[in-house]
C-alpha cells in the first residue's frame, strides 16, 4: 500500500522533473544537466514506490537502513553541487574583471583623446 509521503514525493518529484524539462525547452540547461535531473527525480520516484529496493541496495553496501543510504547520497549529491556552483560563480568573477578591465581600458583612451583635443 501506498503512504502519502510517498504520495507527496512522487508528485514532488514529477514537478521537479517538469521545471527541469522547462528549463531544458528554454535552453536554460543543457541536455547534460536535464539528465542529471531526470535520473534524480526518477531515482526518488523508484525509491518511493519501492523502498525495498533502497533496502536491498542499502545491504548490498553494507548500510544497515535504508535511510542511512539515502542520507549519504543526499549528501554527496549536495556536494557535487555546491561545487559545481562554486565553479560557476569562479568563472563568473574571472569573466566580470575582464569586462571590467576592457571598460576601464576603453574609458581611458577615451578620456587621452578628449583631454588631446
Amino acid at each position: 500500500m501506498i503512504t502519502i509521503i510517498q504520495v507527496l514525493m512522487i508528485l514532488f518529484a514529477l514537478f521537479a522533473w517538469s521545471r527541469a524539462a522547462l528549463r531544458l525547452k528554454d535552453k536554460s540547461i543543457r541536455i547534460t544537466e536535464f539528465i542529471f535531473w531526470s535520473v534524480l527525480w526518477a531515482s526518488l520516484i523508484t525509491f518511493s514506490v519501492s523502498p525495498a529496493l533502497l533496502q536491498f541496495l542499502s545491504s548490498v553496501l553494507g548500510i544497515q537502513r535504508a535511510t542511512d543510504l539515502a542520507v549519504y547520497v543526499s549528501i554527496i549529491v549536495l556536494f557535487y553541487l555546491m561545487f559545481r556552483i562554486y565553479v560557476k560563480v569562479d568563472k563568473q568573477g574571472q569573466e566580470i574583471t575582464q569586462v571590467v578591465r576592457n571598460v576601464a581600458l576603453k574609458n581611458n583612451l577615451y578620456v587621452k583623446k578628449k583631454n588631446k583635443k
